[in-house]
């Protein structure tokens, strides 16, 4: 086995249900430890409930003040120790908060460049995911390497939200909460760039301003361990959706709009927060469907895993994907499923393994689900085989590790003097 390699993790949220932050951050440091790598860990809040034994985990401070403010807490709203919102760095997290912008992925980098600082001499190479801050400037001045993880840039999510802001305040809030100039100037000029589709490569390249031979796409990982096909009958009707109603980007509106063109019998499982306030039931009462809606959140992973099992058909009727991580679970889960052409959604599923429909035409999305759920069984059975062998075979997270730690030794080579390649063939 050739030499360990001692990689600082940087997540500025690493609690799984927080997203695909959290997901990633648990299975690519286990997976690197399982290589024979020391992996530590600098997170963010919420912070993970766990992560694997070997792996230490260093909590980063963090008031939550925009959640907090978003949501209208001022109960809450100070911390424990009121002191701490004096600091320079606890009053610029509290200002910037209340004015509404989005303070967390600077300050975590900023808080976790002070850290490290201490500590160069431990690590030979830093992970930043997504959080693109400043401070990963100052540690990579500091002489570590310093690659980032980037599914997809922010600008997407933030033309996504133009498309739903109504008022001249939501269009401000919306200018204000995106850190989009700080992460492309930051993206540019990190050592590596880390990204998981060929879509997700070409936007970097087009709104960040990322060379091209400044990124890799290492693709994004399933434990196929856990995400199995399973024993028990599928439901005869069940359509199952794992997204955020309230990104834009994920498409659930379309979704719940196809189901005035489906059959009284079908039944849509949205795996989502269960709060009063999700527009999903909004929008299924205008769909009048809203009576086949049905909204569970907080799942365990083995309750999701047994959601894929069980679903007649997986739906992902997003926008935009720089990955689709719900697609792959369902694949892996021997589900049929049925994803738009959004972003990196074909690459990862392919014809083989899923039909595909254009994003933003509810009625095409009811025809192909239609079309799995009265059809022929057999190729809903295709379709759940061909997906399993797919993911197996592609996105294994050992398979993810190794590919990142080839670039980790490229990166740490580079920066050693040791170029890889020479400019005559990297040109």
């Amino acid at each position: 086995m050739r030499d360990s390699i001692r990689v600082a993790i940087l997540c500025y949220r690493g609690n799984m249900l927080c997203g695909g932050q959290g997901v990633y951050l648990w299975n690519l440091s286990r997976a690197l430890n399982q290589l024979g790598h020391t992996v530590e860990v600098w997170t963010g809040p919420p912070y993970p409930h766990t992560l694997p034994a070997q792996v230490q985990v260093n909590r980063v401070i963090g008031h939550e003040f925009w959640a907090k403010w978003f949501v209208g807490d001022p109960l809450n709203f100070l911390p424990e120790n009121p002191y701490e919102s004096f600091t320079p760095l606890g009053f610029y997290e509290l200002a910037s908060s209340k004015l509404g912008f989005l303070p967390e992925p600077a300050l975590f980098s900023l808080r976790v460049f002070k850290q490290i600082s201490a500590r160069c001499a431990d690590f030979d190479i830093v992970h930043d995911v997504q959080s693109l801050g400043w401070g990963l400037l100052g540690i990579r001045r500091l002489g570590l390497p310093v690659v980032s993880t980037i599914h997809h840039p922010l600008s997407i999510d933030r033309r996504a939200a133009f498309r739903t802001d109504r008022t001249l305040r939501d269009l401000i809030g919306t200018v204000k909460f995106f850190p989009i100039g700080m992460q492309a100037f930051v993206a540019r000029r990190l050592d590596h760039i880390l990204t998981s589709s060929t879509s997700g490569k070409k936007a970097l390249a087009t709104d960040f301003g990322v060379k091209s031979t400044q990124m890799s796409n290492v693709s994004n990982g399933v434990d196929t361990n856990i995400f199995t096909p399973g024993t028990d009958r599928r439901h005869s009707n069940q359509i199952l959706c794992v997204a955020r109603a309230r990104d834009p980007n994920k498409g659930v509106a379309d979704l719940i709009r196809a189901m005035r063109f489906l059959p009284k019998s079908s039944q849509l499982l949205l795996i989502d927060s269960p709060d009063k306030s999700n527009p999903a039931r909004l929008w299924a009462k205008d769909a009048g469907c809203l009576d086949r809606l049905e909204i569970r959140g907080n799942l365990s992973t083995r309750e999701l895993v047994t959601a894929y099992q069980r679903a007649t058909v997986v739906a992902v009727p997003s926008h935009y994907e720089g990955f689709g991580l719900p697609a792959v679970e369902a694949m892996a889960c021997g589900a049929p499923v049925v994803i738009t052409s959004g972003g990196a959604l074909p690459e990862i599923a392919g014809e083989v393994a899923a039909s595909i429909v254009p994003s933003g035409r509810p009625e095409v999305l009811a025809k192909a689900l239609r079309d799995l759920i009265e059809g022929d069984s057999a190729k809903r059975l295709a379709f759940g085989q061909a997906g399993t062998t797919s993911a197996k075979n592609r996105f294994s997270w050992t398979a993810i590790a190794e590919k990142t730690v080839n670039i980790y030794r490229q990166v740490i080579e580079e920066r050693r003097g040791l170029p890889v390649t020479t400019k005559t063939s990297a040109n």
